[in-house]
């Protein structure tokens, strides 16, 4: 069996975000594990790429040999329906989904029609799909025509931190991590940092300024006009964030989707109790006991979560333990690259 396939990708691949990390942990894994991987760019602006940029992108896939193996990022290939249904056929395609592209936040519903036309059929031409959570296989069965059989759970692995926190800080201080879009909703955590402003705490957001310039500078506006300046920073990228982890009390992120959540089992790995929403896959990746899992879009929720964890140390250091007990049976990257490597195989 030759162990070789192309890996294509559009956009950035050191970017800082959860699915281009997830992308490059599963790409070391498996050359780890003796696979030999090209690597295709496909350009930039996916999923709303330009004409030109799709037409290159098309001509690039399209000058793979026959019977090539070829993975494609789901970013890119959820609207190459077009170039899939004339030419994926003589491919062996293996898609790899993070999550929908109709389920991002703020599409309206013809974009989401349209997204979701265009996946299901580009999806229609694969031989297999990856995909990073249980729930995005349930949807891609139910909504997406994807058949059970066909498609391979591979969660993300978590690194597991070397020791774990035992004090707690005398302020408590709450860290919240992902890139600064509209479905990460920081607005929301934002408000519900207002509204627990009277207790002592400070707050560290760590996320990708420049993917949606103008939400970055609403949540500086929000900030400001919250007289949050001193206790909330806009702390932009990181190339390590071990240290932010073991410094938090708290892990906070009050996202509107997430196709896995890698931050949220991160979180889990470093002990600390979680705040977030009943989202996408989040419940999947939180356990009841380790935090408090609220409604979508519930300022008051969040704020109230947050509020119980800030005024009562003992019920945040039990919350903690018991974070800290589901990080510590969460999957390796080892473990994921293995099972992509697996059904790799089939293909190969």
């Amino acid at each position: 069996m030759k162990k070789r396939f192309t890996f294509a990708y559009s956009g950035n691949l050191e970017l800082k975000t959860g699915g281009y990390g997830y992308d490059r942990e599963v790409i070391k894994g498996l050359r780890d594990l003796g696979w030999h991987i090209d690597l295709l760019a496909l350009g930039d602006g996916f999923p709303s790429p330009s004409a030109e940029t799709l037409e290159e992108a098309e001509k690039r896939l399209s000058a793979l040999e026959d019977d090539a193996l070829v993975m494609i990022d789901g970013l890119a290939f959820g609207v190459m329906n077009e170039w899939a249904k004339r030419d994926a056929q003589r491919l062996r395609i293996i898609a790899l989904v993070h999550h929908p592209l109709a389920l991002e936040t703020g599409l309206n519903e013809e974009q989401q029609d349209l997204l979701r036309n265009s996946e299901r059929a580009a999806l229609a031409a694969t031989r297999h799909v990856v995909v990073t959570s249980p729930m995005t296989a349930g949807e891609l069965a139910k909504n997406f025509d994807v058949p059970p059989h066909k498609i391979t759970v591979a969660v993300p692995g978590t690194m597991k931190p070397p020791v774990q926190r035992q004090q707690q800080n005398d302020i408590p201080q709450i860290l919240s991590v992902g890139s600064l879009t509209k479905r990460k909703g920081y607005d929301i955590l934002i408000a519900a940092l207002e509204k627990v402003s009277d207790l002592p705490w400070r707050a560290m957001i760590i996320g990708n300024p420049t993917l949606d310039p103008p939400v970055t500078d609403a949540l500086a506006e929000q900030i400001r006009m919250g007289k949050l300046s001193d206790r909330v920073i806009l702390a932009g990228e990181s190339d390590n964030l071990a240290p932010a982890y073991a410094q938090a009390d708290i892990f906070a992120l009050a996202s509107r989707y997430e196709g896995y959540g890698m931050v949220f089992a991160e979180a889990l790995s470093h002990g600390l109790p979680i705040v977030a929403c009943k989202a996408g896959a989040v419940p999947d990746v939180v356990p009841e006991d380790s935090g408090f899992l609220v409604p979508v879009d519930d300022v008051d929720a969040i704020a109230g979560a947050l509020r119980t964890l800030l005024s009562d140390p003992r019920e945040r250091k039990r919350r903690a333990t018991a974070a800290a007990r589901a990080g510590a049976l969460l999957p390796a990257w080892a473990d994921t690259s293995e099972i992509i490597s697996n059904a790799l195989k089939e293909f190969a």
